[in-house]
């Protein structure tokens, strides 16, 4: 089960509401694009920032789980895992959709520098908590401001891209940078958990591998301080027009919430897709906790928490493998196959492969599903996201992607949470399993029923309503 976070949709998406890539842009590769975006010179700044930082959060994220999963001085138990993990994904979902308000008010490229400082600072003060041996509220807090002042990091190099590529471009570069800085995450991640696990270290060890990231961040805000104050935006006429609107534009992003949220409901096909990603990342999060539990607490229950890390660091890489095998796996089925018949496929063979090795908890199991559900997760992203571009009006894109941005993560959250008053410390739960196994079986079963008839329709064929005719935030 991987770290990394599924991506949802293009970045241009995430930031314009924009359908992404345009149907007929001719193929090309990631190598491709990379040349010819990388001719622009401020892209090349930009880029190198997006790279160092998020080298740093794959450093960040390794430590922290680390210390928090697989700390030689104490067994983690569920609850304190599901702690864990409503602190390392909420603030990405709930932060995002109001952070818009202040990247449109204040200097980009400001915000880029005094955020990689200010990350850097409480990076510092969290290597302290972890050095010391912390396992409580403080220590959560400070991981808390690190991730809610990177979800304004990550949402401001987004919003700079336009301003540093030619339009034509554009769909390269978002294409681009998002991969490339997830590639980097995952490098940073695993190295690590390797160099941890070389040095057989302990929490200290862990506090070095934060301080890694704290540099990593800090060399990010050098890097993003070489470009103009004024060069990355917002204009100053735009911002003059918005002045002194703060509270109300924060209002209206929740009004937008809900009123994405309506419009996706109205809506068969957004709908049931909307299920079918929230029901694997439910079902996900709880197997997310069990395999943690189990590689810290049963397979390795008598040996060294080092030795445990170096074999989940194992199921990680082959979790993250299937997760970029979707990127190139479903774009070629769903040629031949409808994006419903491949959701419900994967959905399927996540219930068949659950079901059958699961409950054997062993190691080899697990890998081969945390590769599949690795594939199966993107894949139903992927299409998911697909759905949503093709049915949503543009008039509500946005608003419903960033309703569907925070119930992703939220979800896993919530799976995890629900699981703790049944799912033991060791992990082994063979009636966890089942529940899994049997939820994934509804869940593709349902999605067939229901999303199948609404393959291929056009924005608002779905509903009697068309979008012009709903109310409006």
């Amino acid at each position: 089960m991987s770290w990394r976070e599924p991506s949802r949709q293009p970045v241009a998406a995430q930031v314009t509401g924009s359908s992404g890539p345009p149907a007929s842009r001719p193929r090309s590769s990631f190598l491709h694009d990379l040349r010819i975006v990388w001719d622009e010179r401020n892209f090349r700044r930009l880029f190198s920032t997006r790279l160092i930082s998020q080298t740093g959060d794959g450093l960040f994220t390794a430590g922290l789980g680390g210390y928090v999963f697989f700390n030689s001085t104490n067994f983690t138990d569920p609850a304190s895992g599901a702690v864990a993990f409503a602190v390392l994904y909420l603030p990405y979902s709930m932060i995002g959709p109001f952070a818009g308000v202040f990247i449109d008010r204040w200097s980009r490229r400001q915000i880029l520098v005094r955020a990689a400082l200010l990350r850097s600072v409480f990076v510092v003060v969290t290597a302290a908590f972890v050095a010391s041996g912390e396992h409580g509220v403080p220590l959560y807090v400070a991981v808390l401001l690190v991730l809610g002042v990177n979800r304004f990091f990550l949402a401001s190099l987004s919003a700079a891209l336009p301003h540093v590529v030619a339009e034509d471009k554009l769909v390269m570069a978002n294409s681009v940078s998002p991969t490339a800085g997830g590639i980097m995450a995952i490098i940073g991640g695993l190295a690590g958990l390797e160099v941890h696990v070389a040095l057989h270290g302990g929490q200290g060890e862990y506090a070095a591998t934060l301080l890694a990231a704290g540099g990593c961040y800090a060399l990010a805000g050098v890097v993003s301080a070489t470009m103009a104050k004024d060069l990355l935006g917002p204009d100053r006429e735009a911002i003059a027009r918005i002045r002194g609107r703060v509270l109300a534009e924060l209002a209206s992003v929740a009004v937008g919430l809900a009123a994405g949220a309506r419009y996706i409901f109205r809506r068969r096909g957004p709908t049931t897709a909307l299920a079918a990603t929230g029901g694997n990342r439910l079902l996900y999060g709880i197997l997310f906790l069990m395999s943690l539990l189990l590689y810290r607490n049963y397979f390795y229950a008598g040996e060294s928490a080092n030795k445990a890390l170096t074999h989940f660091a194992v199921l990680t890489f082959f979790s993250g493998v299937g997760y970029g095998a979707a990127a190139f796996v479903t774009p070629a089925v769903t040629r031949r196959l409808t994006k419903p018949a491949w959701i419900t496929l994967l959905l399927a063979m996540a219930a068949v492969l659950t079901g059958t090795l699961g409950t054997l908890f062993s190691q080899v199991a697990f890998i081969v599903i945390g590769f599949w559900l690795g594939l199966a997760g993107q894949g139903v992203a992927i299409c998911a996201t697909t759905i949503l571009q093709e049915q949503v009006d543009d008039s509500y894109r946005g608003r419903a992607f960033s309703f569907y941005d925070m119930m992703f993560n939220a979800l896993l959250v919530v799976g995890a949470v629900l699981s703790v008053p049944f799912m033991p410390t060791t992990g082994k739960s063979a009636g966890l399993i089942e529940f899994i196994a049997v939820g994934y079986a509804v869940v593709a079963t349902g999605y067939w029923l229901l999303g199948r008839h609404s393959a291929g329709r056009g924005v608002g064929r779905d509903s009697p309503a068309a979008p012009a005719q709903q109310s409006s935030s």
